[in-house]
């Protein structure tokens, strides 16, 4: 009987996420590349509202301590994967100076992921355990369909729910307590 011969599939590389389609988000995990398409209006609506609620009084100290990066859809290159979150902060201590590069290598302090029907899955069983294995110690979900945020902090190297917030309640949560914000600024007005 001949050897079989098994052939490995290739780890997927950075120049695999440079040969992405156009107007596709290119991620590595686990050595699989993992493509899918730019944000849809509602899932970017709630993704630029909530880093506008965040930014003014954390990245800036308007109305609030100071002290973070926060950033849209930065690239982190973390090991050997590549992640986009929709949201991410750095508290300044972790990242004292912003980088001057087209992706970050430092793992943030705070991550959301703004659920769609086409990255759920991939953001609940890919992302969510790759930022625990980062230490990263607060995710955030948003899910703007269903007008739901929940907020996580890591313990142990395992996610605890500390907040499950929905349509308009307000939010004041770890790690950005020190403000107040409606969750509704996060859903777009609708006519009906």
């Amino acid at each position: 009987m001949p050897a079989r011969s098994l052939k490995k599939t290739p780890l997927a590389t950075y120049r695999d996420v440079l040969d992405a389609p156009p107007g596709m988000v290119a991620e590595i995990i686990e050595g699989t590349l993992h493509t899918h398409p730019r944000p849809a209006m509602r899932h970017a609506y709630a993704g630029s509202s909530l880093g506008y609620d965040l930014s003014g009084p954390f990245q800036f100290g308007r109305g609030g301590p100071g002290g973070w990066w926060i950033i849209d859809e930065p690239e982190l290159h973390l090991g050997s994967e590549i992640v986009v979150p929709d949201l991410a902060g750095w508290r300044r201590e972790t990242m004292p100076e912003y980088p001057d590069a087209a992706y970050c290598t430092i793992a943030p302090d705070w991550v959301c992921e703004v659920l769609s029907p086409t990255t759920r899955k991939f953001d609940l069983y890919e992302k969510r355990p790759f930022y625990a294995s980062e230490n990263v110690g607060h995710l955030w979900l948003v899910d703007p369909v269903e007008r739901e945020l929940e907020a996580f902090e890591l313990r142990d190297g395992q996610w605890l729910l500390i907040a499950a917030l929905k349509e308009d309640d307000q939010v004041s949560v770890r790690p950005f307590e020190a403000i107040t914000f409606g969750l509704a600024d996060l859903w777009p007005e609708t006519s009906d």
